[in-house]
């Protein structure tokens, strides 16, 4: 048995799978988010407490001895942990807004640019560079009693299997310090952001990635267990991206779209980043949009729509919502990708009486589904295209991604990070799986003619909609 576990920002996973790569079992648990004032965070022993109990559910219903565990989580936000991995105060999620005024402080002066020429990483408020430096002027004794500054995945790592200090592995430190040439920290990065008197807090980078025995929580006493990628590229390795040009649409909390490449180019409008991976010389481009089905749930709850209804109303309003338009920028800290803009909100327009939630919920699916054609064509998508995440579960919502994205979609059903993180620690413990059979696409969505010549139109609406929006975000 493989277990691959995912400590997601609002639910945390564990799957068991075969050799075969059959899922045989998964466990899930929720973990809450604190939400104030813009200040997104989390309880760290809260999300610990949950990985422990998933696992061991997930490893009571399958019998057997697990060879190996491969852990991925969420990125970003900061997690000040002490010398045993355990929480100094609240991890500050990569939803937190609070560091906004720093980010456009940067994005005025320059700052923000020099950075993403140095890292090809464009920050935004809740990417450990603002974060950091906004605890170090408005809480600096948590950083005081703080040994690392982690991610999340590397304190599960660390507590796990009482590694006897914290680290990180490349893909975590390229967001925002990280040169993704040399693949080490960039100190002149670092004192850009006036970070260099806290140097000592960016955890050491392990490359391969960190592995050790789980002391005996959750996992076997002795299971071999290695310490990411985080969520993006155990993605995009669970979906099987990996030839350059081909990419990865996650329909999930956050909308995340991947592209596969060879080439570092740091030119262009600061946006996202370059994710580096397990193979120096190869990338991902990543576009994370702050929100992906967060905006849907939102709407969903506020007019009072199940989930299993969607795919029922999608069929009762045409393509176009009957004139009801989303920009679904709804995280309290703005946009991050495929541009950066702190200050934008959602927008619903062309509501009227005569407006069905019907119309609401279509019109925010083209909206994120608008998002996501520009978040993967800034990445550069030439290739195949395949797609993952809670979104999924909707065909009739993969039936209008496929519409608006004007191409076919290789649907990855299931845990398909977890998965990628059990490919991740097969590689780095030298076990051989068929990663073709493991990746295999659950369906394929082909597009239709006519809904692509629609949504093409619509696409360019939905830009100009956005620029107008951008400038009165400035204002």
């Amino acid at each position: 048995m493989y277990v691959g576990i995912d400590v997601g920002t609002s639910m945390v996973k564990a799957a068991a799978f075969d050799g075969s790569g059959r899922e045989l079992a998964v466990a899930a648990r929720p973990v809450g988010l604190a939400l104030h004032g813009g200040f997104v965070e989390q309880d760290m022993d809260e999300v610990y407490g949950a990985v422990v109990a998933v696992l061991e559910e997930v490893t009571s219903r399958v019998p057997g001895p697990v060879e190996l565990a491969g852990l991925t989580g969420q990125g970003d936000g900061v997690w000040l942990v002490d010398a045993q991995g355990r929480p100094v105060r609240s991890a500050a999620s990569w939803m937190d807004g609070r560091a906004h005024e720093l980010v456009d402080r940067w994005l005025a002066d320059g700052t923000f640019e020099t950075v993403f020429r140095r890292t090809g990483s464009a920050m935004f408020p809740g990417c450990p560079g603002p974060l950091l430096a906004w605890l170090d002027t408005h809480d600096p004794k948590s950083l005081d009693a703080a040994t690392a500054a982690v991610y999340c995945k590397d304190m599960v790592f660390q507590r796990l299997t009482g590694a006897a200090r914290a680290t990180t592995d490349v893909s975590d430190a390229s967001m925002p310090f990280l040169d993704p040439r040399s693949r080490t920290y960039d100190n002149r990065v670092i004192e850009l952001l006036g970070l260099t008197h806290r140097r000592g807090l960016l955890a050491p980078v392990s490359d391969p990635v960190a592995t050790a025995e789980a002391r005996g929580e959750g996992l076997p006493a002795g299971t071999r267990v290695a310490d990411g990628p985080y969520d993006l590229p155990a993605c995009a390795l669970g979906a099987g991206v990996t030839a350059p040009g081909d990419g990865l649409l996650i329909v999930g909390t956050c909308l995340a779209g991947l592209v596969a490449t060879g080439d570092l180019d740091l030119t262009g409008e600061p946006a996202g980043l370059h994710i580096c991976t397990d193979r120096p010389g190869h990338w991902l481009r990543a576009m994370p949009a702050m929100v992906g089905t967060a905006a849907l749930d939102w709407v969903l709850s506020t007019t009072g729509v199940r989930h299993e209804e969607v795919d029922g109303l999608l069929a009762q309003t045409p393509p176009g919502a009957n004139g009801v338009r989303v920009l679904p920028y709804f995280a309290p800290s703005g946009e991050r990708a495929p541009f950066v803009e702190p200050r934008l909100r959602a927008e619903l327009t062309g509501v009227s009486l005569e407006s069905t939630r019907a119309d609401l919920v279509r019109a925010t699916c083209e909206g994120i589904g608008y998002a996501a054609r520009h978040c993967l064509e800034a990445a550069g998508l030439t290739g195949s295209l395949a797609v993952c995440g809670g979104g999924t579960r909707s065909p009739a919502w993969m039936r209008l991604l496929s519409d608006v994205l004007g191409r076919p979609l290789r649907v990855v059903e299931g845990e398909v990070g977890a998965r990628g993180a059990v490919l991740a620690a097969a590689e780095r413990f030298g076990v051989e799986l068929d990663a073709q059979a493991w990746t295999r696409p659950t369906s394929v969505v082909e597009p239709d003619a006519e809904g692509v010549a629609f949504y093409a139109k619509g696409h360019e609406e939905h830009l100009a909609r956005l620029a107008a929006a951008r400038d009165r975000a400035r204002d």
